[in-house]
């Protein structure tokens, strides 16, 4: 993949919605929560000679109505800013 986001711009790939809950029940399409979960795929140089925090590969929670969406290749992305970031899972 060749994306490269610019400023402070850090593009994710979603992690999938659940399929069901820990008791073993099936959510259905229209009841799947929007997943606030993703994986760093391409992060930007960061903007006025700030360093980013995130780098690739990173697993990260975020807000759940932060970023763009964008399907590219037959893929699911979000572009966002690294503030909409709320914590890198380690």
């Amino acid at each position: 993949m060749k994306m490269k986001p610019i400023n402070d711009r850090v593009v994710i790939q979603p992690a999938k919605a659940e399929e069901k809950t820990e008791g073993g029940i099936i959510i259905p399409d229209t009841a799947k929560e929007k997943p606030q979960k993703g994986e760093v795929v391409a992060v930007g140089p960061g903007k006025e000679g700030n360093l980013m925090n995130v780098s690739v590969g990173d697993t990260v929670l975020y807000g759940k109505y932060a970023g763009q969406e964008l399907t590219y290749r037959g893929k699911d992305y979000l572009i966002m800013r690294e503030d909409d970031i709320l914590v890198i899972l380690g």
